[in-house]
């Protein structure tokens, strides 16, 4: 019995070190992308990225908590805007504060303090072509060993990216009106 005991305890032990190691073999940065064409003008559509009060219109973020703590600072929109959030385990605790702002461009920078601290960049690129403006929103950052491990056990492209496409959406929807 005791033998069959230490052959399951060395077995397990093998499976975690085995995850461990191989999550040590994941990308050091995380990067997710997606993109959208709008039938609006650039000007339009930054509008609703720049001012952080238009965010709760079509963000995914503001819906999967609605009771969420918000904090508004800074510059009223564009460069200095800052957006301080504190919500369930949905959305969990952070702050973005834009750090460029034009009509082909918009910078923010992006810290999560809770599940699990993380700095990234969040960045939207407006690219007008003709009455349409292709939208790319990106987020990008380093990946610590915590989320080399998560990104085991869940695909984190996939994750972020479903919300991404939603939130695109939902922004195509309100500067399309």
């Amino acid at each position: 019995m005791l033998k069959i005991i230490a052959i399951v305890l060395i077995v397990l032990v093998a499976l975690v070190a085995g995850v461990l190691a191989y999550a040590a073999t994941k990308p050091d940065t995380l990067r997710v992308q997606r993109a959208t064409s709008i039938k609006a003008a650039p000007e339009k559509i930054v509008a609703l990225i720049n001012d952080f009060h238009s965010w709760g219109i079509w963000s995914p973020y503001e819906k999967k908590d609605p009771a969420m703590k918000r904090a508004l600072s800074g510059a009223a929109s564009g460069r200095g805007a800052i957006y301080e959030w504190d919500g369930n385990g949905n959305v969990g605790r952070g702050r973005m504060e834009i750090l460029e702002s034009s009509l082909d461009k918009i910078t923010i920078k992006l810290d999560f303090i809770k599940p699990i601290e993380g700095h990234n960049t969040a960045e939207f690129t407006l690219e007008p072509d003709g009455d349409v403006t292709r939208v790319t929103w990106v987020m990008y950052g380093p990946s610590p060993y915590i989320g080399k491990l998560m990104s085991v056990f869940f695909n984190m492209d996939r994750m972020i990216g479903t919300d991404f496409e939603a939130g695109l959406a939902n922004l195509k929807t309100a500067a399309e009106r």
